[in-house]
């Protein structure tokens, strides 16, 4: 009888038929030989039934058949793979077939690709384990050596499992309850909530609402300019006896009264000569440890301003077009003990301008087996760090070429030595004020020469020299005082490098040390799927580019606050995947039966499915605010989504046209009845508009008004509007619409068409200068 070996991707599977050696025959979906036939899926090829599988009349989303929670979860293959898993069905039920060994990679996720696809085949043929921490031949044989049985498997099965139906119970339930209750129809809108998701968004959130509350502070720096022999530097005042306080905005260069900023001027305008002192020690840099996936993204999204997902598809053609680099989608950045000789190999094989100084850590003998920052297996997870392969280098495009030489210096620096430098920190005291100044030049560059950088290139922080001329203890003269006013700024907002970051360090925002140590290895999302989440929550209307940033959206925020009005704001916070995976963790260790942990997550989804249904917004939940209505002068109260009065007679949206109204705009909308042109409003599509609004008498609702015809390409009303300039080609009055300047052509010229000119081009917005210089000279300054 012949064993079937099933790899988690075809890549793997050719790799298990080299490492077993002998001959094996390519079939269309498999190899074979007299032992063995050796086969893969694609990632996952099998998937939990939606509710619709389980009862049609769940296609139609309801609040009343919410929740929906299968007494036994059900399994169908994946639309786009399914003859994947038709084909691999068809191998485990030949009858030459005696053992299945699960090939699939080593961790929970390749633990629940493999036991879905068993479990749906309804197979009953023993099932062997090969577990592999390298790929490497050498370790592959040793793991068909060493396989575990089924049964071994067991609690990392059930708690793969578990991770997945309690996803499905989370995800199904609230976002079609969420959904109902905030957009009434599942066609409008989609209020997606997820377990790793929603705590990312509620991060971008968290910060977007720090911004708007951000108030300046205002401080003043000292700077004096000092005079010596050799030259001239500049010290910065340093607040005597400084601790660090809950103020996270203080510093112990910043002054917080322009007075005392003042009088201390004074005071070393008048204090005579510094007395000066350096201390120089020296400081080394190691090179950063190799690359795994979210540090590669991380980076890459720095440096070039590439998405998450875009980096993930450069890596991933590196891996399986080009075969240039090892399995990318790792969280791994360590290398397995046994790769030494691999390393050294694949730095032979490096070219161009990457062979000097590869070929430098071979010839000097620079691979340490025994150094732990590269080799060492207990910090390697489903997959080592990424690193370059012997493969002879191919043609690549210029995207894919950046990505490859990250990976390929990364990997040569780190076997080279730390980067040397002499740190000098120099303090001038004038009076009993002190002032510091610091300067570092590279003694030694060390793994940065595989940067290109050198002592000769290096841009050094230097210090002018001290020397005997400045006396003994050293003097200097002052030559300049500066009190710098500056301004304390909010928080950035989060790039996709930042937020990457947050993702992977989730588990610090979690109080509890248990849940805390639980995230520490996994954080939220994980490697292969953080670029996913991201992208979903963009393609969701969750979060917008700006740039490099990224922005909320108002549909985010009104999620969060209906999840915080339901009192579900647990959704929101990473607490709640490291309270899953402290238990996920128990259930592989057989401290936790998964029917345990299972019956408290549909407890958990009952609860919180109540909540969505039978909330209502009270009395009790409005807030004062200092808004009046215009028709009777009640006060406004600031609701989930409205500023209303209490009787619920008049009412104005916080959210007007997908764009989130500052509490001023809506002032001025309640006093004048009207405001704009506004810009930032966007359409169902998603497409960005301008427009007035106009507080409409009759039905108190707020109007969106186009610029009187202009959006339509009608008949525009001059008369509502006030000129701003005139043509100078034409002599007729220039006009703002919403979206165009317009100019109204002189008497004699009536029968002609308005000259319309669109006020955003390519998503630059023009000013109103462009325009006069554009139709002047017919063209504007470059934009």
């Amino acid at each position: 009888m012949k064993s079937l070996v099933i790899a988690e991707k075809p890549s793997v599977a050719k790799d298990l038929c080299k490492a077993l050696g002998g001959t094996f025959a390519k079939q269309d979906d498999h190899f074979e030989n007299d032992d063995y036939v050796v086969t893969s899926a694609v990632g996952h090829i099998v998937e939990l039934c939606m509710p619709e599988d389980y009862d049609k009349r769940d296609a139609f989303w309801r609040l009343a058949n919410l929740p929906i929670i299968p007494s036994t979860f059900k399994l169908k293959p994946i639309e786009t793979t399914e003859s994947k898993y038709k084909g691999v069905k068809r191998l485990i039920n030949r009858k030459d077939v005696g053992t299945i060994i699960n090939a699939c990679d080593a961790g929970r996720e390749g633990e629940l690709i493999f036991s879905y696809l068993y479990k749906l085949s309804k197979s009953k043929k023993p099932v062997k384990r090969l577990w592999m921490l390298s790929m490497t031949p050498s370790s592959i044989k040793e793991a068909f050596q060493n396989m575990k049985s089924g049964d071994e498997m067991k609690n990392l099965a059930e708690a793969a499992q578990s991770r997945s139906e309690a996803d499905w119970l989370i995800g199904i339930n609230c976002t079609r309850g969420v959904t109902k209750r905030l957009y009434g129809s599942r066609a409008g809108n989609v209020a997606g909530v997820g377990r790793v998701q929603t705590p990312t968004l509620g991060m971008v959130v968290e910060r977007e609402r720090e911004i708007e509350k951000f108030k300046p502070r205002d401080y003043w720096q000292i700077v004096v300019e000092f005079q010596i022999s050799n030259g001239i530097y500049q010290g910065t005042y340093q607040k005597p006896d400084f601790k660090k306080s809950d103020d996270q905005h203080d510093r112990i260069d910043r002054i917080w009264a322009e007075s005392a900023a003042n009088a201390l001027v004074e005071s070393v305008k008048n204090g005579g000569k510094a007395t000066v002192s350096d201390e120089t020690k020296t400081s080394r840099q190691a090179a950063p440890r190799l690359y795994d996936l979210t540090t590669l993204q991380r980076e890459a999204n720095n440096r070039f301003g590439y998405p998450a997902r875009r980096t993930l598809q450069l890596a991933q053609a590196l891996y399986e077009k080009h075969k240039m680099i090892t399995y990318p989608r790792t969280d791994s950045k360590a290398l397995p003990e046994d790769y030494p000789e691999t390393c050294a190999r694949t730095l032979k094989s490096l070219d161009n301008d990457l062979a000097d100084p590869a070929r430098k850590v071979v010839a000097r003998n620079w691979i340490n087996p025994s150094n732990k920052r590269v080799f060492n297996n207990k910090q390697i997870s489903d997959h080592f760090a990424i690193i370059p392969t012997p493969e002879s280098p191919k043609k690549l495009n210029d995207d894919e070429a950046k990505i490859y030489d990250m990976i390929a210096r990364r990997f040569i620096s780190i076997f080279y030595p730390s980067a040397e430098f002499n740190v000098t920190t120099r303090f001038s005291e004038v009076k009993t004020h002190i002032f510091k100044t610091e300067g570092k030049v590279l003694v030694d560059p060390g793994w940065l020469e595989v940067y290109g950088k050198s002592v000769l290139t290096a841009d050094p922080e230097t210090l002018p020299a001290l020397s005997d001329a400045d006396g003994n203890p050293p003097q200097s003269s002052i030559s300049e005082t500066e009190c710098k006013h500056e301004q304390t700024r909010p928080p950035a907002r989060y790039t996709e490098a930042t937020l990457l970051s947050a993702m992977e360090s989730a588990g610090k925002l979690v109080e509890e040390d248990e849940l805390a140590e639980a995230m520490k290895e996994s954080g939220l999302g994980t490697p292969a799927t953080r670029a996913t989440i991201i992208e979903r929550l963009i393609a969701e209307r969750y979060m917008e580019r700006d740039h490099r940033s990224l922005a909320p959206t108002p549909k985010a925020e009104t999620l969060l606050d209906f999840l915080a009005a339901i009192k579900a704001d647990a959704l929101t916070k990473p607490a709640l995947t490291g309270e899953w995976e402290f238990k996920l963790h128990k259930i592989e260790d057989g401290e936790l039966d998964s029917k345990t942990f299972m019956k408290e997550i549909v407890s958990m989804t009952k609860a919180v499915v109540e909540s969505i249904k039978s909330y209502e917004e009270s009395d009790d939940d409005l807030s004062p605010s200092d808004l009046v209505s215009p028709y009777d002068g009640e006060p406004l109260f600031e609701s989930l989504r409205a500023y209303r009065t209490k009787d619920n007679s008049f009412a104005i949206y916080k959210i007007i046209g997908n764009r989130k109204m500052d509490r001023e705009e809506l002032r001025e909308l309640l006093e004048k009845k009207r405001i704009g042109p506004i810009d930032g409003f966007r359409s169902k599509r998603g497409k960005r508009y301008s427009a007035y609004l106009n507080l409409d008498d009759e039905t108190k609702r707020v109007k969106f008004d186009f610029g009187n015809g202009d959006e339509q390409g009608g008949e525009i009303d001059f008369s509502a509007l006030t000129p701003f300039a005139k043509c100078p080609r034409t002599g007729g009055d220039v006009y703002e619409t919403a979206n165009a300047y317009v100019v109204n052509l002189p008497n004699g010229k009536s029968d002609a068409k308005p000259i319309r000119i669109s006020r955003k081009i390519l998503d630059r917005e023009i000013p109103r200068e462009q325009v006069i210089k554009l139709l002047e000279t017919g063209k504007t300054d470059l934009l």
